[in-house]
């Protein structure tokens, strides 16, 4: 966690922006260092930047974790540019570099923004949900043993009226609940002895597969349904972010005059 802090400090400290000073601070400033100010504004807009740990940690502790960061990262700027770093043939080429980058990120996210809609996003999972052939699935928990003595042990215990999970707890060499799968994910051994199975019903006898002895609780059977639209809007958002992409580099290749040499000096098709 403290790797993560510090790294958003450090982002937060490559895009600063001082102009919503807050009255946080003494008068809006977090740190002097050597006559430079470091605002609470850098820190907060580091802070906001990350909604993974904005929703996690209160901005008090950011602040106390981070302000020693920007400190540090201010007083090797500042031994930096006091060496004229900036005006080193490394500091040039990287900063040439970095440029280039940043322009192309910026270009293709705001090309790939006018074409990835809320409404082609609703489109394509309205397609999904159309095309959607519905599977039987089962909710099962299994425990796993190396030998067939301890599965046919366990299904005694079972029989006896023993809880499947605290022999999971005991027995068991993975984490027992598998949740809902269709069958064709599995193993066919296992694939096909729990869809065999009725809800409630565990497996009489040890099932066999490459990772070793299974004894099977199947606790629910259904058919599939399309997932909702938050679970999978990301990966569709990914596909038509990769599809405008390709679209964006395809437009500027027809528009574009290139030439390319081989290492030869000739020129390549």
């Amino acid at each position: 966690m403290q790797k993560k802090y510090i790294a958003l400090a450090i982002m937060g400290m490559l895009t600063l922006n001082a102009g919503n000073v807050l009255a946080e601070g003494k008068d809006g400033v977090a740190a002097v260092v050597n006559g430079e100010n470091i605002t609470v504004a850098e820190i907060k807009e580091a802070y906001n930047s990350n909604l993974a740990v904005k929703e996690k940690v209160p901005f008090k502790e950011f602040y106390d974790k981070t302000l020693d960061v920007f400190v540090n990262g201010k007083m090797v700027y500042q031994a930096a540019k006091a060496a004229k770093i900036e005006d080193t043939p490394e500091y040039k080429l990287q900063l040439k570099i970095a440029k280039e980058d940043l322009a192309r990120k910026i270009y293709l996210e705001k090309q790939i923004d006018k074409n990835v809609s809320k409404a082609e996003i609703n489109k394509v999972y309205d397609d999904y949900k159309k095309s959607f052939k519905a599977e039987k699935e089962v909710k099962a928990k299994h425990i796993l043993v190396d030998s067939e003595d301890k599965a046919k042990e366990v299904i005694a215990k079972l029989k006896k009226g023993g809880n499947f999970d605290k022999l999971a707890k005991e027995y068991s060499k993975e984490p027992a609940d598998l949740g809902y799968f269709t069958k064709n994910i599995m193993v066919p051994e296992f694939g096909d002895a729990a869809f065999s199975m009725k809800k409630g019903e565990y497996s009489q006898t040890p099932v066999k597969t490459q990772f070793g002895y299974h004894v099977i609780l199947v606790e629910d059977a259904r058919d599939a349904k399309p997932l909702p639209l938050e679970k999978v809007e990301p990966q569709l958002k990914a596909m038509l972010s990769q599809s405008a992409a390709s679209t964006v580099f395809k437009d500027l290749s027809t528009k574009a005059k290139v030439t390319k040499y081989g290492l030869d000096g000739k020129v390549k098709k």
